[in-house]
């Protein structure tokens, strides 16, 4: 039943067939359990180990690597195919771990299964395995329980229960068995009802289920677990668009060196073998190797900046979000109620109230006495326990009365200390029917010190304290305490109510207090003697204030042109309020989650870039942001905490869940963690992403345009009727050496100075956009000119040295351009040679290597070189470095055009 919220206790009992006074019967919870079901979570049937890893394995860029080690095996390269096998095994290794993972979300969902739950059956109170309840069955509650199914309460006595794993509200919620609740209200607003898996806090209560197992609010996020597909990462598609080209390109070059060669007259078998060796040549091996070093290592130093990655693509996603949808509490918050503002009636203002602002803790004067009154009486009528944290105030209970206790606290009116004063001798306890609560304390002598103005004016002998909601207490209040002394509340009351008003609509929690003094105790602690003529004392503001770091946060988001979205399951006037506070949003609309709801997909697309403000809502909700957002081209990160975040946490472009307070389940469903539930996290994790952004461009750049270098030296050789250019392990010592120290040593290259004042890269971007292609394509050319120009000459002058030359003229090229390429603008003198050691290290033994290959007689005999004369040496140098000069001045006309 999804509609329970909007009947009386007595239809649905009438709707189940049950009875309030003696449950279900037997029989029937038997016949029920076979209609219904058990109550449990039940879950699709998930991949198998062998589908996951068959999807690794055929993935477009192995499947061009499967292919060239194939080809390279039947070439006799057997040092090439081993090498490229290992690549594909590590790849499929780690992919294959990740999603595994990631499957495992369900079996965590299950932990809030409930193990036992009291019910009413037969007419007698028993206690059965909550799988076995049935819709109908009437169960009881208590502090403590988790709920075992969705109830509708029958009676609730002072019932607290907190729903933040559905509805993401940090405070518990108060609940109403008598009320009736409209059809559209988000769960978080009905207080008739009580949902599986959340946490009963305070107070009792009788419920009757009304929904079981899959049925329920849980069981309905776990169906959309299940429904949610994951979407590949940016990183993802641009590899495989970049395998699927790197195919097409092999494909074409053994056409053409083949047909090529048929026209001049060649034998077929040779001239296939040789275009297929370069078409092997074409794919850059070391490529997916030095991009899981990459993000391997970017994930190590994630962890170090308190951001665990979960999925290692999840690294690299994080640089290009575009948007970070980001829950309130306790991420942009501290995640703890705090008392920011004091508001007493007073005589010394024309507006007729003094608002004292406590936010910065202890203030330079000291409390006036009718704000040490409103104090002291929020801190004893109050059942939170003062502790201590890190030398700091602290509290055990409730958030909102912790938050009384910890202000007082704070100008040292503790509460221990009050208690020994103003002991506690009866009470009145909190209803939700009353939204109040009141303490009767005997006044000792000593209470002077602490209420002057109160004990020496009155000498009474009790004071009464009331607290609750503004309306309320306002209705059994016939004074005003002003200025320290009591006033007819006639004429303040509209004034009252409107400054209630104004600290609502800034997002304050308000709590009003009130006291009487008393000469004797009443006969009878009744509601009706007690809470009357009392005077009301002032105002309470509370809010979970937003954490120092975060407004920096947001403000370098909006600088490196990422938009941060609050979605919440906080009050709307909350939200905003922290919204503006931090610079997420000025004037821009607010949704809720009763808004969204009404909405046609097509209509959130249209206003989903407006808003910066989710409010109420519901785990579909959440779910329909995400989808809306992902439709513009966005890519989106989703912060959550709840079972309830785990389905968009699945859906969003990257997952963030909360290492303190989050649970398994979103863990499980999420790419990343963080370890300190801040959200100045992500945007350093965001910072890293696109660090390995950079970087993996950066391996592109030098992989693709060495490797443009050399098939262009070896077809443009064919071409000019010169011998092949390269011998067959010198072009794999280029491929597996050159080229792969020196590009694994750019996987630690520190991030660029702009790297956070920039915009993310498109979504749909081409790898190769922003210059990248180009400049493959002209460097690679100069490199083949350079190399093949100078073996030419010396070919021609009939050098037994030009093909030794070529070859160590290419691998210098290839280092001087590994250099050039280390900053995308600036200058490499600027930069530092240093900065980057591995690199500089890389490079230094990948010349020794070279210089080994020339000089060592055994080495010179397996890779057919000769050893060269110094001049030779020297020629070959001068001729690499012009390409690292051709770059360094390509990067001064692009710092020239940024200027301009």
């Amino acid at each position: 039943m999804t509609n329970a919220h909007e009947m009386a206790p007595e239809a649905v009992l009438h709707e189940f067939g049950s009875d309030a006074a003696t449950g279900l019967s037997s029989p029937e919870a038997g016949l029920r359990r076979q209609k219904y079901g058990p109550n449990e979570l039940t879950e699709t049937p998930p991949k198998s180990p062998w589908r996951i890893l068959w999807e690794q394995l055929t993935a477009v860029m192995v499947i061009v690597l499967i292919v060239a080690a194939v080809v390279s095996l039947f070439l006799g390269e057997y040092k090439d195919a081993v090498a490229i096998l290992v690549i594909v095994v590590l790849n499929a290794i780690l992919g294959f771990t990740q999603e595994y993972r990631a499957e495992r979300a369900m079996a965590a969902l299950k932990k809030f299964a409930v193990p036992a739950a009291r019910v009413l059956r037969d007419g007698k109170v028993q206690e059965i395995p909550a799988r076995e309840l049935v819709p109908g069955d009437i169960f009881f509650l208590e502090a403590g329980n988790i709920v075992p199914a969705d109830g509708r309460l029958l009676q609730a006595a002072n019932l607290k229960v907190l729903e933040a794993i559905l509805t993401g509200e940090s405070v518990p919620v108060e609940k109403n068995a008598a009320a009736v609740v409209a059809a559209n209200a988000p769960l978080g607003d009905r207080q008739n009802m009580v949902y599986k898996g959340t946490t009963v806090t305070y107070g009792r209560g009788l419920a009757v289920a009304v929904a079981t197992g899959m049925k329920t609010e849980l069981g309905r996020v776990a169906a959309l677990i299940q429904t949610v597909e994951r979407e590949p990462t940016p990183l993802q598609r641009r590899m495989a668009a970049l395998g699927r080209a790197l195919g097409v390109i092999a494909l074409v070059i053994v056409a053409v060196v083949t047909g090529l060669g048929i026209t001049q007259g060649q034998d077929l078998k040779t001239m296939f073998l040789t275009g297929v060796s370069l078409a092997v040549a074409a794919v850059p091996e070391g490529l997916p190797a030095a991009v899981t070093i990459a993000l391997a290592l970017g994930a190590q130093r994630m962890l170090k900046r308190r951001a665990l990655i979960r999925k290692l693509p999840a690294v690299e996603t994080l640089g290009s979000v575009t948007k970070i949808c980001t829950d309130k509490t306790g991420t942009l918050t501290q995640n703890r109620m705090t008392v920011t503002t004091l508001l007493l009636p007073t005589r010394e203002t024309t507006e007729g109230l003094k608002t004292i602002n406590l936010s910065s803790g202890k203030m330079a004067a000291p409390l006036p006495p009718p704000a040490s009154l409103l104090l002291t009486a929020g801190a004893l009528c109050n059942d939170a326990v003062l502790t201590e944290a890190d030398g700091q105030p602290a509290y055990v209970g409730d958030p909102t009365e912790g938050a009384l206790v910890v202000a007082a606290a704070r100008f040292d009116l503790r509460k221990p200390v009050l208690e020994n004063f103003l002991p506690r001798v009866a009470e009145i306890p909190f209803t939700s029917e009353r939204k109040r609560m009141t303490t009767i304390h005997q006044v000792h002598e000593e209470c002077r010190t602490i209420l002057p103005q109160l004990c020496e004016k009155e000498r009474p002998q009790y004071l009464f304290f009331t607290k609750g909601a503004v309306d309320g207490l306002l209705q059994i209040c016939d004074r005003v305490w002003v200025d320290g002394k009591a006033e007819p509340l006639g004429e303040w009351q509209d004034l009252l109510c409107r400054a209630n008003e104004r600290l609502s609509r800034a997002g304050l929690r308000v709590l009003a207090v009130a006291f009487r003094p008393f000469d004797a105790l009443p006969k009878a602690v009744a509601e009706g003697e007690i809470e009357r003529d009392l005077i009301f004392a002032g105002f309470v503001g509370m809010i979970d204030p937003p954490r120092p770091e975060a407004k920096e946060a947001v403000a370098t988001c909006r600088r490196a042109g990422i938009d941060p979205v609050i979605i919440t399951g906080d009050h709307p006037l909350t939200a905003l309020a922290i919204a503006r506070e931090l610079g997420i949003a000025a004037e821009r609309c607010v949704l809720t989650g009763q808004e969204l709801e009404a909405l046609a997909a097509e209509e959130l697309e249209n206003l989903v870039d407006e808003v910066s403000v989710y409010a109420r809502v519901a785990p579909e909700d959440k779910l329909k942001i995400v989808a809306a957002l992902q439709k513009k081209g966005h890519i989106v990160a989703m912060t959550g905490d709840g079972v309830n975040d785990a389905p968009a946490l699945k859906k969003a472009d990257i997952g963030v869940a909360m290492g303190i307070t989050g649970t398994d389940v979103s863990k499980e469903a999420a790419d990343m963690v963080l370890l300190d539930d801040n959200f100045a996290t992500i945007v350093a994790a965001v910072e890293e992403g696109r660090v390995i952004y950079d970087n993996v461009r950066k391996f592109l750049k030098y992989l693709m345009t060495t490797n443009l270098g050399e098939i262009l030296v070896i077809f443009a050789g064919m071409l000019s009727g010169m011998p092949v250019p390269l011998a067959p392990l010198q072009i794999l010592w280029v491929n597996l050496v050159t080229d792969g120290f020196p590009a694994l040593a750019l996987s630690v290259e520190p991030a660029e100075p702009d790297v956070m004042r920039r915009p993310p890269p498109k979504p749909q971007e081409n790898i190769f956009a922003g210059g990248l292609g180009t400049h493959i394509l002209w460097v690679g050319g100069l490199m083949t000119a350079i190399c093949l120009g100078i073996g030419y000459w010396l070919w021609r002058q009939h050098s037994p040295a030009w093909q030794t030359v070529l070859f160590t003229t290419l691998a210098f090229a290839q280092l001087a351009h590994v250099l050039a390429i280390r900053t995308g603008k600036v200058s490499l003198f600027r930069a530092g040679l240093l900065s980057n050691k591995p690199l500089f290290s890389a490079v230094a033994l990948t010349v020794l290597l070279q210089l080994a290959v020339i000089y060592l007689p055994w080495l010179r005999g397996t890779f057919r070189t000769v050893a060269l004369e110094p001049a030779e040496l020297l020629l070959c140098f001068a001729l690499g470095s012009l390409i690292f000069w051709a770059v360094e001045i390509e990067k001064w006309f692009l710092r020239r055009r940024e200027k301009c």
